[in-house]
């Protein structure tokens, strides 16, 4: 199988952090991609028209594309160990959706400050994807501690990679001076051996 994928792109850190979690890394090809919304650089347009990364090339040449649908696939893949059975299955889709969110929101700031020209970059535009991400942050601060502090499950890995793109991208916002819980949270899985071996550079 072959991943297309960047060493910075925090929607593939989630998948590749699976991957090691679940023993599978040794199960795909990694292929560099990237680009942006106004060049599509060396994204795999021929497995995700969208020309998003991460995109999965299956063996029988099927495209699986969107990082919770690869991240299920390989959830699956593995006995499905990280997308327990309902009713907590729920949250824990849930838990993903909102890191999702996040990082969506933290992604559109990049873009704005990165590939807009100065003159015509909108402030308030940035800020409003920011106040998204302090609500997100809010909500997981005080309801979700107890999910975040049970058995490992993919909500936890994408809040993990969220966070983490926050302090790579947008570290100078301060997110843990407000939300102490998640800190103390995400240091500890930051840890693991799975987080430290995809920290992205540059």
């Amino acid at each position: 199988m072959r991943l297309y994928h960047s060493p910075t792109t925090p929607y593939g850190r989630k998948v590749m952090v699976l991957l090691l979690e679940t023993g599978q890394a040794g199960a795909i090809e990694l292929v560099p991609a990237g680009g942006t919304p106004l060049d599509p650089g060396t994204q795999p347009l021929a497995t995700n028209p969208l020309g998003k990364i991460p995109a999965l090339e299956l063996d029988d040449g099927t495209a699986l594309y969107d990082s919770r649908v690869i991240c299920r696939y390989f959830g699956d893949r593995a006995g499905g160990t990280l997308y327990p059975p309902a009713p907590r299955l729920w949250r824990t889709l849930t838990l993903e959706a909102t890191a999702d969110g996040i990082l969506e929101a933290a992604l559109l700031m990049v873009y704005e400050s990165r590939l807009r020209p100065e003159d015509i970059r909108f402030a308030p535009w940035i800020e409003g994807q920011w106040t998204k991400i302090a609500r997100a942050l809010d909500a997981l601060e005080t309801g979700w501690t107890g999910h975040l502090e049970g058995p490992l499950d993919i909500g936890q890995i994408a809040t993990a990679c969220a966070l983490s793109y926050l302090d790579f991208r947008h570290g100078a916002r301060g997110w843990r001076d407000r939300h102490p819980r998640l800190a103390a949270w995400h240091k500890s899985f930051a840890a693991r051996d799975s987080m430290k071996a995809t920290e992205p550079q540059g």
